[in-house]
């Protein structure tokens, strides 16, 4: 039987995991990083978190996340992942995110994902705000309605590029070769180069073919560098 890429999560990470994810790509919460965890799916449990379950720091710090990082995001594979996810009010933030970060057109897929009514991110008080306070521009014009200065933005909630490059194999392997499945697969064999190709496709949630040319690609230049 061939084999196909699974794109989706294996489990919706929540409670102290998702924490220890969202230290591991860059988000400064009080926690212990985990080392490496999937971006996308950091990204998708965190939206989780902060849309059913109300959790505005999440939603804050994951907001100034994707403004900082969002050039090394796998766009195409959190596309599918949010199309996939049964939740209405999850699609709903990530089509009002596409929308914010609209300049930057591959987020013209995950602008799709929702076409249900507007929505209150925030579940009392909206309207009351919106008066005093108007609405927050990141959001205005989508299918979410909230008010300024519930969300806060600080640059340093989040590790830099840089700092994040650092400590995050795959993140710095995109930076090197762009936001795609092949950037991770380096990143995987890196730590274990013996990984079989189906593995390895596996791991990365990438296709057999992408991951049989990496593969390929690593042990040449293993070869290489023995020569």
């Amino acid at each position: 039987m061939a084999y196909r890429r699974l794109t989706s999560t294996r489990v919706i990470l929540e409670g102290e995991a998702l924490t220890a994810a969202m230290v591991g790509i860059g988000m400064l919460f009080a926690a212990r990083p985990m080392v490496n965890p999937n971006i996308e799916d950091t990204l998708l449990a965190a939206s989780v978190e902060g849309m059913d379950h109300d959790d505005l720091r999440v939603l804050a710090i994951l907001m100034t996340w994707l403004e900082v990082h969002r050039a090394w995001i796998n766009v195409d594979r959190l596309t599918d992942l949010v199309r996939q996810h049964p939740g209405r009010r999850v699609q709903a933030f990530w089509c009002a995110v596409a929308l914010w970060l609209g300049k930057d057109r591959r987020f013209f897929r995950l602008a799709k994902v929702y076409d249900g009514p507007t929505l209150d991110l925030l579940t009392t008080g909206t309207d009351f705000h919106l008066r005093r306070s108007g609405e927050d521009p990141r959001f205005a014009g989508g299918p979410l309605r909230l008010p300024a200065g519930i969300l806060r933005e600080r640059k340093k909630d989040v590790l830099s590029p840089a700092e994040l490059a650092h400590r995050h194999d795959a993140y710095r392997r995109r930076i090197m070769l762009g936001p795609s499945y092949r950037a991770d697969m380096w990143a995987e064999l890196e730590h274990q180069p013996n990984l079989s190709t189906a593995e390895l496709a596996r791991r990365a949630y990438g296709s057999f073919a992408t991951a049989w040319h990496v593969k390929q690609d690593w042990e040449l230049l293993q070869q290489a560098a023995t020569a």
